[in-house]
């Protein structure tokens, strides 16, 4: 019975690991199409002004999906990234019709509450800043044993 809990829980953990890296692989690839023109540019082979809408969205983009491909500050970052994209279907999407499905809108619904879980959950186990997290915990424990 243990062992079985024990393995639920670390397909939770993988599972959970493997919707951040995607996500934000995903994430910094939409942002590297804006800011650097992978994948054949913007369509219609728009020009990027940097500080307009499309540009500081391709930062958030780019730099939001590496950070949370690595793990590192996911809440703050996960909460700003689900905050764009409700923002992008709002503006974007929902104007061209009710349905997403027609809208074309399911994408950025998606991210949009993939970062909020995300944000509400936090980096998981295997990121970053669990790492910094464990560091930190281990850091007191460090210094006392040495000064003994």
């Amino acid at each position: 019975m243990a062992n079985s809990k024990w393995n639920k829980e670390r397909a939770s953990q993988i599972a959970y690991f493997l919707l951040r890296v995607v996500s934000g692989l995903l994430f910094l690839q939409a942002g590297g199409l804006i800011l650097f023109g992978w994948f054949g540019g913007m369509p219609g082979g728009a020009k990027l002004h940097l500080m307009s809408q499309t540009g500081i969205g391709g930062i958030l983009e780019f730099f939001g999906g590496i950070a949370i491909l690595l793990g590192l500050g996911v809440r703050p970052v996960a909460f700003v990234l689900s905050g764009t994209m409700a923002v992008a279907y709002w503006q974007f999407h929902a104007p061209n019709g009710m349905w997403p499905v027609l809208n074309e809108g399911q994408p950025a619904i998606l991210f949009c509450f993939i970062f909020l879980y995300l944000a509400a959950q936090g980096g998981g186990e295997w990121s970053l800043d669990a790492l910094i997290r464990r560091r930190r915990e281990d850091a007191p424990n460090a210094v006392w044993a040495k000064n003994s």
